[in-house]
């Protein structure tokens, strides 16, 4: 029984404490408010989330007792090649969101079950895995031309995948872990400065290039008082949600703004945790987000491994851009592009992947942890 208590003990100190406990209390947080806005939001709301916050949990554990190593080196090829034939299915026979007016095709059903997932959550998983091996093939060459264009062709797949389905939202944040995780392996920073040159040339052509609906977006977006009737009224009407929950909110199971709110159970569920949880609640979630995202990069900094600290760092670009991207546009004061916010959106894709996303950045503070070296050390 002793041996057995032990190993148990081994198992579960696999994971690392501060990244379980912002999850678990960003978590936490999200079925709470889901809980106090249940009959505006639906009951399989709460059911989805609490399910796959537990589904995501077990994940963690498994995941931080398995060499990450083992996806990174055996399976990268089947990952890439599974990952854009997955985006191209969807791109082909994939569908709308709940509630969403545009053309994008970023859902798909899988046949037989009737469940519908977003596969650019789950690519986000196995583009980390693929990418972070890439690099480390060629890190001592990464600032040679023909290195980087291998790496930006391998990126432009899976990224021109998902800017063919219209998610723009989505493609920024992949934009965000390329540029973090080509930083944190060397790249030099003429290259990011030759990108925004090259943007800010080519703005006038690209901008004709987005759909009418797109091009209203970003006009309203950034000043969405210019048309509050329409482009501007969901961003507007987040904002006073949010300043009506005060400092310490309306109450847990109280009815508010939010009742009158479009997507305030995904992309402006921040909104509804301000209003019932006040200025306290929104605070103590972004300081939880901030807290995730310092640790994956310093857990990112302190690897020895290469493809580790591309991980972590990949992963922390994830968390910041989501969130930076959400807060924003939840405080009108960027164009809405249909982001969640980690942890707390509703949304069984988003939120089962990133706890997958988790699981790696606990087996990689594992491995640092020599628990799979145990025998050499000894």
């Amino acid at each position: 029984m002793k041996g057995v208590f032990g190993s148990l003990k081994t198992w579960l100190l696999r994971v690392d404490p501060i990244l379980f406990g912002a999850t678990s209390f960003l978590s936490l947080m999200s079925i709470l408010t889901v809980l106090g806005a249940v009959e505006n939001f639906g009951r399989s709301k709460l059911v989805m989330q609490i399910a796959m916050t537990l589904a995501g949990m077990l994940a963690v554990f498994i995941l931080a007792n398995v060499d990450y190593r083992f996806f990174v080196d055996r399976l990268s090829i089947a990952f890439f090649i599974g990952s854009a034939l997955l985006l191209a299915v969807t791109l082909l026979f994939g569908s709308t969101g709940e509630n969403i007016e545009t053309a994008n095709k970023s859902w798909l059903t899988i046949p037989g079950i009737g469940i519908a997932i977003q596969p650019s959550e789950f690519v986000k998983i196995t583009f980390l895995c693929t990418f972070s091996k890439h690099i480390e093939l060629v890190k001592d060459r990464i600032n040679r031309p023909l290195p980087l264009l291998g790496l930006m062709l391998h990126a432009g797949v899976i990224v021109g995948l998902i800017l063919l389905s219209g998610d723009l939202g989505v493609a920024l944040v992949y934009f965000g872990i390329i540029a973090v995780m080509l930083f944190c392996a060397g790249l030099s920073p003429w290259y990011f400065v030759g990108v925004l040159v090259l943007l800010a040339l080519a703005f006038p052509f690209l901008w004709d290039l987005l759909a009418p609906y797109q091009q209203n977006r970003i006009i309203f977006g950034f000043q969405p008082e210019l048309d509050p009737n329409d482009v501007g009224l969901q961003p507007l009407m987040s904002r006073r949600t949010i300043a009506a929950g005060g400092l310490f909110g309306i109450g847990l199971f109280e009815g508010g703004l939010y009742e009158e709110l479009a997507a305030s159970h995904t992309d402006f569920i921040f909104a509804t945790v301000c209003e019932k949880f006040g200025f306290v609640g929104g605070a103590l979630v972004v300081a939880a987000l901030v807290v995730l995202a310092l640790r994956l990069l310093w857990l990112g900094y302190h690897c020895r491994d290469t493809v580790g600290r591309l991980i972590c760092s990949g992963i922390a670009a994830i968390i910041l851009v989501q969130t930076a991207e959400n807060l924003w546009m939840c405080l009108a004061m960027v164009p809405v592009v249909g982001i969640t916010l980690p942890f707390m959106s509703c949304g069984g894709s988003s939120v089962f992947a990133l706890y997958v996303l988790m699981g790696l950045a606990h087996s990689v503070h594992a491995r640092e942890k020599r628990f799979y070296f145990k025998r050499t050390v000894s």
